[in-house]
């Protein structure tokens, strides 16, 4: 049967990558498209072409409905396993159903599937108990060649970074295991817009008082807890009001409003400022039935403006929305990205998207996104090359006026190195340059500043915090926080004196006349000279100085007492543990 929609050349390019990944392999794959790209036509057309049984499973049932209402399009019939839809058919060839109803009802799966498509795969974490990854478990029993590909506008979890490993551009994303395994076909915001799929977001500053979370706690996934946020609000009740007549005033150009509030109490606040007859608030607590309600009268435009929290980030459709406020706090450039992607669909007459940001959370929707939390609140995504194999890194950092990378936070290069020629079947290796490193004491091979265990040839790596620990218990040693280093050059010999952030100072000395102490100079200093963008060989006392700005300072000195000197025995560079390096709260 010929599909009644056209495929878009990326929908159409998407579905080949698809064909020609699980063509090869059976491991995990995922595909980026925008908000608003499309994914529910790309699911259907896969649907379409699929031979045997399929499961199409996603966490909300609006998602549900619509995946299974594009399908149908098709002139195909295909079956809904959703709770919430009150409808648990399992015995079609393909159905769409909701990820709680599947893992509720495991005994109606047990027949042999071919393919799980997950929509929102973003929502799937590596643990094994999770309900996505038990029926992951339970459809691979019937059939150990199963194939699972994820589908996502943002491809990263707060607290896990990034929720696959390879991508097919040619780089990795972490040592560590990932829900997927490949990300085979990804399309960025920009290009959408540019070309005319999605409408053009107008990111507008606040021009009236903006609310402050940046003084609050945050959780490892960088949130916040409801009770500060709403003891922080309940003292701003002006600023609400503030922005709710901004808000208002702006909104009388505009087609449809969607507000995203902080708290529910927030929110109610918020739809109190608001006219009452063209206004819906919709919270977690709100009846499901009177929420279809307001949604659908909102689509109709009989309400124009729409407050609700954390409840309409997916699964929803409104192409008239022009209009989205932010007055809630996030971390998340996932969520943030959702968010916006409310507004961004396509829509008669509609010009552009009216966003304002009243929370300062400072995301910029088109920048390279880096996956991991932000280290400080300054950081910025920076490119990066590896000296090794000169791939472009993309990390957290920080640019001086001209834009120069002055500081990142990155550890190991994420480019892919091919496979030797002649050797078939062989997956491409992770480079192995790091700009951040342990090195191992018996085989001197670089190794990640976490390990425990030299990668290399497996023995253990003194951890710094022993090392720390073992000092301090020494009267005949010294420890200082380094807050930086001096340089003094006299002939072949250079002079570094360690600065401690309370005044201490520690010093040696190295010869580049001998090439044993320019050698042992040239591994610690040299290696990781400019973060170690550049490694150098520096062959002269006068050489380094004239650098003496882009050379590291080490996180901590150890030193052990002579008889009338210090003297240096270790330098810890780019330490992580749980003791405070210097000028840190």
């Amino acid at each position: 049967m010929n599909a009644p929609f056209k495929l878009r050349p990326y929908q159409r390019e998407a579905v080949d990558a698809t064909l020609a990944h699980f063509r090869k392999t059976d491991e995990s794959a995922v595909i980026v498209l925008p908000t608003g790209a499309g994914k529910s036509l790309v699911i259907a057309e896969l649907a379409r072409l699929a031979k045997r049984k399929i499961l199409v499973a996603t966490h909300v049932k609006e998602l549900v409905e619509q995946n299974h209402a594009k399908y149908q399009s098709y002139g195909l019939t295909g079956g809904i396993f959703s709770a919430g839809l009150k409808r648990k058919e399992s015995h079609h060839q393909v159905t769409f159903a909701s990820v709680q109803s599947v893992s509720a009802n495991l005994d109606q799966f047990r027949d042999e599937y071919s393919l799980v498509i997950i929509d929102e795969c973003h929502r799937v974490s590596g643990e094994e108990t999770s309900q996505y990854q038990r029926i992951i478990e339970l459809l691979r029993q019937q059939n150990d060649s199963l194939k699972v590909l994820g589908l996502t506008a943002t491809p990263y979890r707060l607290a896990m970074g990034w929720i696959y490993r390879y991508h097919y551009r040619g780089f990795v994303r972490g040592e560590d295991d990932k829900p997927f395994q490949h990300c085979i076909y990804e399309l960025p915001l920009s290009y959408m817009i540019n070309r005319g799929y999605l409408t053009r977001p107008e990111l507008v500053n606040a021009a009236v008082a903006q609310y402050d979370f940046s003084a609050l706690p945050q959780d490892r996934f960088g949130e916040y807890a409801e009770r500060d946020v709403n003891q922080l609000l309940s003292k701003h009740k002006r600023v609400t009001r503030a922005i709710i007549e901004q808000v208002v005033e702006l909104a009388a150009e505009r087609q449809g409003v969607m507000i995203f509030a902080a708290t529910v109490e927030h929110a109610r606040e918020v739809a109190g400022y608001l006219p009452e007859h063209e206004t819906a608030l919709i919270t977690g607590a709100t009846d499901l039935k009177d929420r279809d309600l307001l949604i659908q009268r909102f689509k109709q435009r009989q309400l124009k403006y729409l407050v609700n929290v954390s409840v309409l980030t997916t699964g929803f459709d409104a192409p008239h929305v022009d209009f989205i406020a932010i007055l809630r706090p996030t971390q998340s450039v996932s969520l943030y990205q959702q968010i916006v992607g409310r507004g961004l669909r396509l829509d008669e007459g509609k010009q552009d998207c009216l966003v304002i940001d009243y929370a300062g959370n400072h995301v910029n929707l088109h920048h390279p996104e880096v996956g991991e939390p932000k280290p400080n609140p300054d950081s910025e995504p920076v490119q990066v090359f590896c000296p090794g194999c000169g791939f472009a890194n993309i990390f957290w950092g920080k640019t001086d006026g001209e834009g120069l990378v002055i500081e990142h936070y990155g550890r190991r290069c994420q480019g892919l190195l091919e496979p030797v020629d002649g050797v078939q079947d062989e997956r491409p290796q992770q480079c192995d340059y790091r700009f951040r490193f342990k090195e191992c004491p018996h085989c001197g091979a670089e190794s990640d500043i976490a390990a425990r265990n030299c990668h290399q040839c497996h023995k253990a790596i003194i951890d710094p915090d022993d090392q720390l620990r073992d000092a301090l218990k020494l009267k005949d040693a010294m420890v200082i926080r380094c807050a930086g280093i001096s340089l003094v050059a006299d002939g072949s010999k250079l002079k570094i004196t360690y600065h401690g952030e309370d005044g201490e100072e520690l010093g040696e000395s190295f010869d580049f006349s001998k090439p044993g102490q320019r050698a042992v100079f040239n591994k610690l200093f040299g290696r990781r000279f400019a973060n170690s963008q550049a490694p150098k060989e520096f062959s002269s006392a006068d050489e380094v100085l004239e650098l003496e700005a882009l050379l590291p300072a080490p996180d901590f000195v150890i030193a052990r007492k002579q008889k009338h000197y210090w003297q240096v025995q270790e330098r810890v560079f780019d330490y992580q543990g749980q003791f405070r390096k210097a000028n840190e709260v």
